[in-house]
Order: structure tokens, then C-alpha cells, then sequence
């Protein structure tokens, strides 16, 4: 079974910058696309971006485009979400997720494997 671990998660002011990093690790098919999702307190899980397995493709949720950058290595087998100019409304528990093959989806169903997750907490 594939296990995700996040990290990198923490509290910041108001346009400054946190990077997240999942680390994949256990039984997991030999390609996978992965997403950040994200869930501040009192709603829905939402999907903030993914990337292909190649990570020749991108997608991002238009509130954080231009401001976060996904990322992937997969000799690391690690994704990254560089977060800058974060803004209070980014507050949230991050998730990281993967979903088996190489497509990248934005929905919660598509995705096989999810992290526990990791606070991000920006303050004004």
C-alpha cells in the first residue's frame, strides 16, 4: 500500500512563502499523477493543483495561479507546492493525493491514494 507523508506546513505572515513537500513511499503502480488539495475549517475539500506523471502538465485552481508552483521529482518520488504571496484565505489543511496512471484530475473521487495532510495557517 502507497503511504503519502506532507510536510513543510507552518504559520506566515501575510505575503510571505512556505514550501510543502509529499514524499511517496510503499507499493504504488509505476506511474502517477498527484494534486494538492486543501480544506480550511468548516469546508469542502478543494483541489489547489496537480501535475502528469512526466510533469510536463500543470493545472491549477484559478485563486492560486501565478502565486503557487507544483512540482514533482520522481527519482525522489517527492511533489512540492511552492506557496508564495500567500494571503489569509490560503489558510487551510493541505493534502496531497495521487491518483494511479499519468492523467491528473482536479476531483476528489479520481484520486487512489491521500496524505494525512498539513496546517498552513496565514495571518495578517
Amino acid at each position: 500500500q502507497a503511504q503519502l507523508v506532507e510536510s513543510g506546513g507552518g504559520s506566515v505572515q501575510a505575503g510571505g512563502s512556505l514550501k510543502l513537500s509529499c514524499e511517496v513511499s510503499g507499493r504504488i503502480p509505476s506511474t502517477y499523477a498527484m494534486a494538492w488539495f486543501r480544506q480550511a475549517a468548516g469546508k469542502e475539500r478543494e483541489f489547489v493543483a496537480n501535475i502528469n506523471w512526466s510533469g510536463s502538465d500543470t493545472d491549477y485552481v484559478p485563486s492560486v495561479k501565478g502565486r503557487f508552483t507544483i512540482s514533482r521529482d520522481n527519482i525522489q518520488t517527492t511533489m512540492y507546492l511552492q506557496m508564495d504571496g500567500l494571503k489569509p484565505e490560503d489558510t487551510a489543511t493541505y493534502y496531497c493525493a495521487a491518483e494511479v496512471g499519468g492523467w491528473a484530475s482536479r476531483e476528489i473521487a479520481d484520486y487512489d491514494y491521500w496524505g494525512r495532510g498539513t496546517q498552513v495557517t496565514v495571518f495578517s
